[in-house]
């Protein structure tokens, strides 16, 4: 994710557009992008439910046991916030949606406090 950066000037849209997030939740939500992309057998258009499934993935592979205080540092605390960084990328022109595309997708995909904490395998609540 080093290697990501926003173009002079697109960071100050973006956050002119969506300011609930830190810059790096966006670069991340990108990053998750690719890493779904690197899984497929050939590229194509990813959905709400595969993206959030990737940031969750490519978050608990990068940051392990911290990946929830990660996240919630960046203000992603939820798979609707996943939506809301992409579709405000969407309305930028930094990402192409499909006609049948919808924040809706995003939306409960999972919980934050299952996927991070709960079924984490070295929790408590999954040692017990």
């Amino acid at each position: 994710m080093a290697e990501l950066a926003f173009q002079d000037g697109m960071w100050e849209q973006i956050r002119l557009r969506e300011p609930r997030f830190h810059e790096h939740a966006y670069l991340f939500v990108l990053a998750a992008l690719e890493f779904e992309q690197a899984r497929l057998t050939a590229r194509r258009h990813v959905n709400g439910r595969e993206l959030a499934a990737a940031v969750r993935d490519l978050a608990l592979e990068k940051f392990g046991v911290m990946a929830r205080l990660v996240l919630d540092h960046w203000g992603v605390r939820a798979t609707a916030d996943v939506g809301d960084i992409v579709f405000a990328m969407v309305d930028l022109g930094l990402l192409m949606s499909q006609p049948n595309d919808s924040r809706l997708d995003f939306v409960d995909v999972y919980e934050f406090d299952e996927v991070f904490e709960q079924a984490y395998p070295w929790s408590a609540a999954h040692l017990s």
